[in-house]
């Protein structure tokens, strides 16, 4: 009777061992992710805290579903986890291990689909910086006239799917229009090197060439490019005011973060990630990288309008993609 109680207790303690589970660095950064956004989300955007922040980890073998009020039958509970302070549930992987995404991946909840640290070439402090980006997206998807917003610019062409958001025909490659953003940039990189704050002759010299670029493109071009700047580089500049929120508050990583293989203090990490972002600004070209020119710029172009008009953040939502509409109140 002991071999077979011994057989039994065998059997379901190698089954338990076997189980998918989420490694431990990852429920660290992703913990932390969290900690940040419940610490300063809501300071920066109002409403943020009522976004969903349902996230899958994509692993090569399996992903796991975290923080989703509905999962689908596919998904497997295994067990609530009390770093994440979450119920977790996996599957066999599904998405691609490198993606950086959110959209209605389960139960038509806007979910974060993400790969680890590794397989999406990040560090740790990156990482956890991009989960945010992706929760910026969800408090912009959840809100109630984001779709008919979107569907008002008439820019899709009949694609059903979304995809011309990344496939649009922008004049990426002609020469007026990359000469006419290039001035735009240079003048928005000079404003912003150094964390210095702008004089009024640059900052007129940005509007005007602004405006020329406004006049060069034809008006879907220039919806177009509008509503990345809204889209993207806001999220972009989300991030970039998270840390500096985080430095002016004295924020400490925790513990588990200061373990990780890679960990650079919040001052280190900031002042790398920011002269990063303007090396990006500055180097980025319309006909090589095309719409990934659009999250620095409209990144530094919230943080330009942050130094003329604080409030703008109220109108978000309620002034949408004309990021030039914010200047004034």
């Amino acid at each position: 009777m002991r071999k077979y109680i011994h057989l039994i207790f065998l059997i379901t303690f190698i089954s338990y061992a076997q189980e998918p589970a989420i490694q431990e660095e990852d429920r660290v950064m992703i913990s932390e992710a969290f900690r940040i956004s419940g610490l300063y989300g809501n300071e920066l955007w109002d409403g943020w805290d009522m976004a969903p922040f349902a996230l899958i980890l994509v692993y090569d073998d399996y992903e796991f579903l975290i923080n989703h009020p509905s999962p689908s039958d596919d998904f497997k509970l295994i067990g609530f986890d009390s770093i994440l302070n979450s119920q977790v549930y996996y599957r066999n992987r599904q998405f691609s291990t490198q993606f950086l995404a959110t959209f209605p991946a389960v139960g038509g909840v806007q979910t974060i689909v993400v790969g680890t640290s590794e397989n999406t070439g990040k560090s740790s402090a990156e990482w956890i910086l991009t989960i945010l980006h992706e929760h910026f997206h969800q408090f912009q998807y959840s809100q109630p006239d984001y779709y008919s917003s979107i569907n008002a610019l008439d820019l899709s062409g009949g694609d059903e799917t979304g995809m011309w958001m990344l496939n649009y025909p922008f004049p990426y490659e002609n020469q007026n229009v990359n000469a006419v953003y290039d001035s735009c940039k240079k003048i928005l990189a000079c404003i912003f090197v150094n964390n210095k704050e702008p004089d009024m002759n640059l900052y007129l010299s940005y509007l005007k060439n602004r405006d020329q670029l406004k006049n060069i493109l034809s008006e879907e071009d220039y919806k177009y490019i509008s509503f990345q700047l809204w889209q993207e580089g806001i999220a972009r500049y989300t991030e970039i005011k998270l840390l500096q929120m985080m430095l002016v508050d004295g924020y400490e990583f925790s513990d588990e973060v200061k373990k990780l293989r890679d960990y650079k203090s919040l001052k280190d990490h900031y002042e790398d990630y920011y002269t990063n972002e303007i090396n990006l600004l500055n180097g980025l070209s319309l006909r090589d990288s095309k719409r990934n020119c659009f999250y620095e710029f409209g990144a530094f172009e919230g943080l330009l309008v942050d130094l003329v008009n604080p409030g703008w953040r109220k109108e978000y939502l309620t002034r949408k993609f004309f990021i030039e509409n914010y200047y004034t109140d």
